[in-house]
């Protein structure tokens, strides 16, 4: 744990000792005070109530990590909370997260999504995404279960209408905006309550992971870090961080490499065809690739085949090391909107993603020749848009007819 402490020490926190600043209500700013205050009262309106809080359908420890606050903190307004998301766990130390502190977190299919009985439930939760990630919110909508509250850090996607809204793109992670609220005492941490360290240490972990180890926060997220440090177990976290890459994604790490272009310093791969459990992979292959030399931009894609539902989308990840390049914005000019105005994609500082539905040519690929060329047309398509922003006067693409 050399670099975390490393870290925290730049904030005053040195070998688990108490932060040099004090990180209770008084050091909130009005902002964060007043939102506190604001969803208090919302949980006092709800008493008694059972709500259903929505994670992206890929949730990340950010995500997981201020779900599992957001269940504690209802907890005192004996409000019920169950966390949800439709898609996979396949970041290794997503995985090692949810086993090593046993975040109550739940897998819901859309299958089983689509003719469940929603009616237990007084209302939902978005948290860290404002429904354009999660396939269970369109169908939470069509059932008419209302939207309580909706707590997020990226830039506005869609128009929400919540009991309580908090979306502030400036912070750097949800995770921030939830240690804020504990400490405004929305529940008071106590280091003597297994469930409070282990959601403090999973707080630590999805702050450091939407800051790159803190080399991206700004002020706020210390503070959050450092109120955090008093009640997070460093032991557990040195172990989710510790969590092996698994075979299947080196494999994809190695096909972005093998297939990447790199243009005017933005590096582009194509990774073919993916298990829907391997999507992970995707983001991590983005990761790596970001951190080559003359590169300061990297999108990496490729179509991720979901067998239960037997669909295909083509899904991508953008990372950047350059402060003036909006993730959000270039994305979104990238790749457009649907049939909707719902834009394919959106991100946060320093990073973004996509999703394409394919649409009648979704499906199982008996014939090799034919899911050989619908990768061709669907990876040139992807680049002619990516390149027209990387290289607008250039002809970089020619056909072979």
């Amino acid at each position: 744990m050399e670099e975390l402490n490393t870290e925290l020490a730049q904030i005053g926190v040195r070998d688990g000792a108490l932060p040099l600043v004090s990180c209770d209500k008084q050091w909130l700013d009005p902002l964060s005070a007043t939102k506190a205050d604001a969803l208090r009262q919302v949980l006092q309106h709800h008493s008694g109530d059972r709500h259903l809080v929505v994670l992206q359908d890929f949730p990340d420890p950010d995500a997981m990590s201020c779900a599992w606050a957001y269940k504690l903190i209802a907890a005192q307004y004996d409000i019920d909370s169950d966390i949800v998301y439709a898609g996979a766990l396949s970041h290794q130390e997503n995985i090692a997260l949810v086993k090593l502190t046993g975040l109550p977190v739940q897998r819901l299919p859309l299958e089983i999504a689509k003719s469940k009985d929603w009616s237990i439930y007084n209302g939902c939760v978005l948290i860290d995404n404002q429904g354009t990630t999660s396939q269970l919110f369109s169908i939470l909508k069509t059932a008419q279960i209302p939207l309580i509250v909706a707590i997020d850090h990226h830039t506005i996607q869609d128009e929400l209408s919540a009991e309580f809204l908090d979306i502030r793109p400036h912070i750097r992670a949800t995770a921030t905006i939830f240690t804020q609220y504990l400490m405004a005492e929305l529940l008071r941490l106590d280091m003597n309550v297994s469930d409070h360290v282990k959601c403090a240490t999973a707080l630590m972990h999805g702050l450091r992971s939407d800051t790159n180890q803190l080399r991206q926060a700004r002020e706020d997220d210390f503070m959050a870090a450092a109120y955090l440090s008093r009640f997070y177990d460093s032991q557990l976290i040195s172990s989710v961080l510790q969590a092996s890459r698994s075979k299947r994604v080196m494999d994809v790490i190695e096909r972005s490499l093998k297939n990447r272009i790199v243009q005017n310093n933005f590096c582009i791969a194509g990774v073919g065809y993916l298990r829907y459990d391997d999507r992970d992979a995707i983001p991590q292959a983005a990761d790596f690739l970001v951190t080559e030399e003359n590169v300061h931009t990297a999108v990496v894609y490729g179509i991720v085949h979901d067998e239960d539902d037997d669909i295909e989308l083509v899904t991508g990840s953008l990372r950047t090391n350059k402060l003036t390049l909006d993730p959000d914005e270039f994305i979104k000019e990238a790749f457009g909107k649907d049939a909707q105005g719902r834009f394919f994609g959106g991100g946060r500082s320093q990073a973004g993603g996509f999703e394409i539905p394919m649409g009648f040519l979704s499906g199982s690929n008996d014939s090799k020749d034919f899911a050989r060329m619908k990768w061709e047309v669907f990876d040139l398509q992807i680049k002619q848009k990516l390149l027209k922003l990387v290289s607008p006067k250039d002809d970089l693409i020619h056909s072979t007819n």
